[in-house]
C-alpha cells in the first residue's frame, strides 16, 4: 500500500505512441481545470522527480542505451514510477488535486510487455509493486497511425532522436496495437481518441470526459 487512506483526488494518465500529442492535451486540460479552481499537478514518466529525471537520462540518452536489455528497461521505468508515486502523485491525491501524468503503468504494459515481448505476469506484478493502490481514475489514449507517429517524430526533432524515438515501424505498430488491446481490457478506465483530429477537437472531447468523471 502506498497511501494510508483512500485518496480524494483524481489521477488521469495520458498514453499513446511518440508524437501522439499527449503534452499538448495535458497543457490544455490543465488550463480547463485551473479555470474551475482545481489544483492541478502535472508530471511525466520517466521523470517527475530529481531521481526520476536521472533515471530518464539513463533510459533515453545513455551512450550505451542501445545495449539495454528489456528487463533492465522495465525495472528502470518502474523504479522512476515508484519514486514519483510516493514523492508527488500520492501526496497530491491526498490533498484532493487532479494529477495529470504523461504516461503511467500502462506504458510498461505496452512498451516493455507487448512491444518488447516480456511475459505479462512479471510485468504486471512489477507494475503493481511500483504503484501500490495508486491507479488512474481515467486513462486517455491518443491513438495515431504508426506512419503518422513516425512522421511527427521526424518533424519535431531539433537534434538527434532519443533512444525510444529511434525504434522502427514494427516496434511502434506493436505499441499501437497494445494500447488498443488495453482499451478493450479496461473499458471503464481507458478511452481511445483519434489523434489525427485537430488539437481543438481532441481537447473538447477530453474535457467533456473529464467533466463527467469529476461530476
Amino acid at each position: 500500500m502506498v497511501t494510508k487512506s483512500h485518496p480524494v483526488g483524481t489521477l488521469i494518465s495520458f498514453e499513446g505512441s511518440e508524437g501522439s500529442g499527449k503534452s499538448t492535451q495535458i497543457a490544455r486540460l490543465a488550463g480547463h481545470l485551473q479555470r474551475i479552481h482545481r489544483e492541478v499537478v502535472a508530471t511525466r514518466e520517466p521523470g517527475g522527480t530529481e531521481i526520476g529525471e536521472q533515471i530518464r537520462n539513463i533510459i533515453v540518452h545513455n551512450s550505451k542505451g542501445d545495449e539495454m536489455c528489456p528487463e533492465t528497461e522495465l525495472l528502470l521505468f518502474t523504479a522512476a514510477r515508484a519514486q514519483v508515486v510516493r514523492e508527488v502523485i500520492a501526496p497530491a491525491l491526498q490533498r484532493g488535486a487532479v494529477v495529470l501524468s504523461d504516461r503511467y503503468l500502462d506504458s510498461s504494459t505496452v512498451y516493455q510487455g507487448i512491444a518488447r515481448n516480456l511475459a505479462p505476469g512479471p510485468v504486471s506484478a512489477i507494475n503493481r509493486f511500483a504503484v501500490g493502490d495508486v491507479m488512474p481514475n481515467l486513462t486517455i489514449v491518443i491513438d495515431v497511425p504508426t506512419e503518422v507517429s513516425l512522421e511527427r517524430i521526424r518533424q519535431r526533432a531539433s537534434d538527434l532522436p532519443d533512444r525510444m524515438e529511434r525504434e522502427n515501424i514494427s516496434f511502434y505498430t506493436k505499441v499501437r496495437e497494445g494500447y488498443l488491446l488495453l482499451a478493450k481490457e479496461w473499458p471503464d478506465r481507458v478511452i481511445v481518441l483519434d489523434g489525427t483530429q485537430t488539437p481543438e477537437a481532441i481537447e473538447k472531447k477530453i474535457w467533456a470526459e473529464v467533466q463527467k468523471r469529476l461530476g
